[in-house]
């Protein structure tokens, strides 16, 4: 199980070292550097074919493997999102849309006792409203973490 983790940590960072990574723009609480790094632990930020795959019992799409109930909620603060949870998470503006509008629900002051980071972006993404507590993300924020060292980013 180690040898998986240490394979996905390394090649995340090979891939983030390559530049390969298409760029993406922040319009929400989310910096794009974070964004981007969310987006290269998720996918390697490329548009996955088939859009939708099964995830722990339920679909995740796109290149933030976004699940509906994700969606519905970015939905109270990222607006319409196109309307269709699929059709969303095919494109990648709407994709960023619903993650800056989920952590515009989640990832706020009030609720977390102090200002949004980076960490707590990435660890409420992947574990949900209270992932930025949960133990069990820290490992994926380690991904994140290493995707914005190789690329010099803020954290």
């Amino acid at each position: 199980m180690i040898g998986l983790h240490l394979l996905v940590f390394c090649s995340t960072v090979a891939f983030a070292m390559l530049g390969n990574v298409p760029s993406v723009t922040s319009s929400g609480p989310v910096p794009s550097g974070c964004l981007r790094c969310i987006c290269v632990v998720e996918s390697g930020c490329r548009m996955p074919n088939p859009v939708c795959r099964m995830d722990v019992g339920s679909l995740s799409c796109g290149p933030y493997q976004i699940k509906k109930g994700y969606w519905s909620d970015a939905t109270l603060k990222g607006g319409s999102l196109m309307g269709d949870w699929k059709k969303c998470t095919a494109t990648s503006p709407c994709s960023e849309a619903a993650v800056q509008g989920y952590m515009e629900r989640y990832a706020v002051q009030g609720r977390l006792g102090h200002p949004p980071t980076c960490e707590d972006f990435a660890r409420i993404h992947n574990g949900g409203p209270n992932g930025y507590k949960n133990p069990a993300t820290f490992g994926y924020w380690l991904k994140v973490k290493a995707c914005l060292m190789a690329n010099e980013t803020k954290i």
